[in-house]
């Protein structure tokens, strides 16, 4: 079989990152459920933007390529934030033998995220999963420490009411408000905050590509 038509097939059935569909992928979220479903308020946008490592961001994010890549996506726009050299899907993913059709088929688990992270930095990168919900809002108290990086994999599912697994950085945590700042690298979606209890249980859900929670990454 010709590789342009394994592209081709790749291409058409619209793999969405971190779905474990390859033949029938996920019902797309429409527009209104994405404004509708997590908080866009300006000025808690604003004040979300100010915390201390959301600020480290300069208010801007490079979006994923395309619909399978927001795990590399997310770990370059973080590594911009943290001042590694690596700060492009394409650098992310060199050498890591990941992605090389262009698109991250079936998505990256978040074990296999990790790898390509770690290949990257001298950091110390940690996969926590299998977490409570208090253990939860303790790492999320910890978001707006300038020393640490969190990227977190959920499914769209719970929050929009369809989509798929997804990947992106937090940019911090207004705990008076107990809203987490998640810095999504999707275009549609762009940066949004949310009740922490609803983004864990987002988060507490199986990737069956793999068949293991989803979960934090931390980068330290």
């Amino acid at each position: 079989m010709k590789r342009s038509f394994i592209l081709a097939v790749i291409a058409g059935v619209g793999l969405l990152c971190g779905a474990a569909f390859l033949i029938v992928g996920p019902s797309p979220v429409s527009p209104d459920a994405i404004q509708s479903s997590v908080i866009r308020t300006p000025a808690l946008i604003d004040s979300a933007w100010k915390l201390p490592v959301a600020a480290t961001f300069n208010a801007s994010l490079d979006w994923q390529t395309n619909s399978s890549r927001c795990g590399p996506a997310s770990v370059a726009n973080t590594f911009r934030s943290i001042g590694e050299e690596e700060t492009t899907e394409a650098e992310v993913l060199a050498g890591t033998g990941k992605c090389w059709t262009g698109f991250c088929i079936v998505g990256l688990t978040l074990d296999e995220l990790a790898d390509v992270a770690q290949a990257k930095t001298g950091r110390k990168v940690s996969v926590l999963r299998n977490l409570s919900a208090d253990e939860f809002r303790e790492h999320m108290k910890h978001a707006n420490d300038p020393g640490r990086r969190y990227i977190i994999n959920f499914t769209r599912q719970t929050i929009f009411g369809a989509g798929s697994g997804h990947f992106s950085p937090i940019g911090g945590y207004l705990e008076a408000e107990d809203l987490v700042f998640v810095l999504d690298v999707n275009e549609r979606y762009k940066p949004w905050l949310i009740e922490r209890e609803r983004l864990f249980s987002a988060m507490d859900t199986i990737d069956s590509d793999g068949d293991k929670k989803r979960g934090l990454l931390l980068i330290e």
